[in-house]
């Protein structure tokens, strides 16, 4: 059936085709892969096929391996509340599927990369290599960190240069992180390749630290029948990247033992996937978010939804000690041109050891309202017009298709100015047809409501976000305080998106 969303979607499509550049890159099969360090966008990354290239097979990578714990970063200082460490970002590779080598890009050869496990207190102190053959940043993803220290775009690490990035966790930021590249134009491309890691603060009155911890990094990998993981369709880049492989760990459908007395930190470190988690015959019961634990433990709830970019903290309610499949309910974030089926995916095989019941403390951290708001702002995400479609596109409309507050990212422009210290109330307002994940850095915001059809509902508990998904045409109202002067940057956490230009900075000033 024929309806205004899909003459949207098709429009969009033809805006992208019609450039003649566009046309002469899907004819091509290669691309230079270096960026301009003072490039404001994609220009030289650009897609340029429109066909998906033929994909590898699902029953070519191994599967039913017992899930691997995450590696851990060891830290190499001999001083008390000091972590220190190297980061070295290099091309490796690594025979995953079909008995092939990837040519991967890694944090020191690992995939995923290695863990950082930090506590409340410690100052940070990570060496960052670069051996890749364009530049890169480290983020620290919802970290409050200096602003110069945030890996912003601004701040590029050349290739064979490095950077060295120093930071102290404050009390109260104990959480569950991860960080990742963020160069403008090749985040996309760079976090495809393999570079991610996690990172876990740790907090001294933990009420829950006697639990045991298993954590689950879930990505997801596109491999072609030779193994490589091939460059973004046009596709991707209007509705972010998809792998057909999902992966738990670097695994993939491992097998894990769980038992209900485990303290479960999953993170949806995928660059597009959303993930609406399911394990028949439990429950879920969150106990906490990107910014750590909740005020009190959660009902239990049969699916848990991750938008790209969120973290949970959760424990299983299980009725029987059983086998199932973890698995991703289809979701439908509305996307372009294209036509899926509601597909389930299996994302691992798991065993519930013991499904001994554990008596949650009332309060699990105390919470407290930021205060009144001083001031307000409104935060837009849009797509590009498609009333010109007929028209053949100049280089920045190609690049320019998302938009915040209708502009596309400037490296030196301010759009936004905060004071440091003071509560602001943000509205942001998703004006258009396909759910966005918004992600702001620097500091933590409480979620204070949501509208959509015309309907307000508020938010029913409190935590701490530093990503939260809005669905189409839906505004999220939340309250937050930056703590440190600098540039900051929000976004939107498909980092196709992202790399399009669906970004801006925000200037905390004293």
């Amino acid at each position: 059936m024929t309806t205004r969303r899909n003459v949207l979607k098709a429009s969009a499509l033809t805006l992208l085709l019609s450039h003649p550049l566009a046309r002469a890159q899907m004819h091509h099969g290669t691309h230079d892969s270096k960026m301009d360090p003072m490039s404001e966008g994609p220009a030289h990354t650009m897609p340029h096929q429109s066909d998906q290239p033929a994909l590898m097979a699902i029953n070519e990578m191994p599967s039913k391996q017992p899930l691997a714990p995450l590696t851990q970063l060891k830290n190499t200082s001999k001083k008390p509340h000091h972590f220190q460490a190297t980061l070295v970002a290099e091309p490796t590779q690594l025979t995953l599927a079909g008995r092939k080598q990837t040519a991967f890009w890694l944090y020191n050869g690992q995939l995923p990369g290695p863990q950082i496990t930090v506590n409340e207190g410690d100052t940070v102190e990570i060496l960052f290599k670069n051996h890749l053959p364009e530049a890169s940043t480290i983020h620290w993803h919802g970290l409050p960190v200096p602003a110069d220290q945030d890996g912003n775009p601004q701040d590029i690490v050349l290739p064979g240069e490095e950077r060295r990035y120093i930071f102290t966790l404050p009390k109260g930021s104990a959480g569950t992180y991860w960080y990742h590249p963020h160069p403008h134009g090749r985040t996309s491309t760079q976090v495809a390749k393999g570079l991610a890691g996690t990172l876990v603060v740790r907090a001294a009155d933990d009420p829950l630290a006697h639990l045991p911890e298993q954590h689950w990094m879930i990505t997801d990998l596109r491999l072609d029948t030779q193994a490589q993981i091939p460059e973004n369709t046009m596709l991707d880049w209007m509705n972010g990247r998809e792998g057909q492989f999902v992966l738990i760990n670097g695994q993939y459908q491992p097998l894990i033992s769980l038992n209900t007395r485990t303290r479960l930190r999953i993170w949806n470190n995928c660059s597009a996937r959303y993930l609406q988690l399911a394990l028949p015959g439990c429950q879920w019961q969150l106990i906490g978010t990107d910014g750590g634990l909740l005020e009190k433990a959660q009902d239990p709830v049969d699916t848990m939804l991750l938008a790209p970019a969120e973290r949970v903290e959760v424990l299983v309610i299980a009725n029987a000690n059983h086998v199932n499949s973890l698995i991703s309910r289809y979701y439908d974030r509305e996307k372009m041109m294209v036509e899926e089926e509601a597909v389930d995916l299996t994302l691992a095989h798991v065993t519930i050891a013991s499904k001994e019941k554990i008596t949650l403390p009332n309060s699990l951290r105390p919470f407290s309202d930021l205060g009144t708001p001083v001031a307000h702002k409104h935060v837009e995400f849009s797509e590009a017009p498609m009333d010109h479609h007929d028209h053949p596109m100049s280089m920045e409309q190609m690049h320019n298709l998302f938009f915040i507050n209708g502009k596309t990212f400037g490296m030196e422009r301010i759009d936004f100015q905060s004071r440091v210290g003071e509560v602001e109330e943000w509205q942001i307002f998703n004006n258009s047809h396909m759910d966005h994940p918004f992600h702001l850095h620097g500091t933590q915001f409480q979620v204070i409501q949501r509208e959509l059809k015309g309907k307000t509902t508020p938010e029913p508990f409190k935590a701490w976000r530093d990503t939260v998904n809005l669905k189409p045409y839906e505004t999220v109202t939340f309250h937050v305080k930056q703590s440190m002067p600098g540039v900051r940057m929000m976004h939107c956490h498909i980092l196709e998106h992202e790399d399009l230009g669906m970004m801006a900075n925000l200037e905390v000033i004293e």
